[in-house]
């Protein structure tokens, strides 16, 4: 095994931990209210208010490959969160982000953007957070620039 194939699979094996600390992040968020589900209504916050977006979380399904209308908004959203320096991840489990982030009074049908916000007042800090965002800078460092990360199962 070569030297970057060693830090490839380091990289893999933080990429499972770091689906705990998303899970746990987003439980926390929504328990705060920073949380906006939604491609369009997260693209509307994004436009109103960029500096309050602090994480972006990207949910593909089987259908992801056939929906060229989502390819194009996941490829716009992308390109905001590079440019607005917001951190981003996928998931591939988008049932396991909607029990998560969801609520079961309502039905989370385009649950493929999650974005979590900054409460206006500064209330709410995660530590959990804060690893998700040094998750992320390492993996652009592998130009890994959307990492994908396995949320755990319950």
């Amino acid at each position: 095994m070569t030297l970057e194939e060693v830090a490839i699979q380091e990289h893999g094996e933080r990429a499972q931990c770091t689906g705990k600390a998303l899970g746990e992040v987003l439980v926390s968020a929504k328990a705060n209210e920073c949380l906006t589900i939604g491609v369009y209504e997260s693209a509307k916050v994004m436009n109103v208010d960029p500096d309050s977006v602090s994480f972006c979380v990207l949910a593909m399904d089987e259908g992801f490959e056939w929906d060229i209308a989502l390819q194009i908004h996941f490829t716009l959203i992308q390109a905001f969160c590079f440019d607005n320096n917001i951190s981003i991840v996928r998931v591939n489990d988008m049932q396991r982000l909607v029990e998560l982030v969801g609520d079961k009074s309502e039905q989370l049908e385009d649950a493929h953007c999650v974005l979590i916000t900054n409460p206006t007042d500064g209330s709410w800090e995660d530590p959990a957070l804060e690893k998700l965002h040094l998750f992320c800078e390492e993996s652009r460092s592998y130009n890994d620039w959307v990492p994908e990360i396995t949320l755990p199962e319950r």
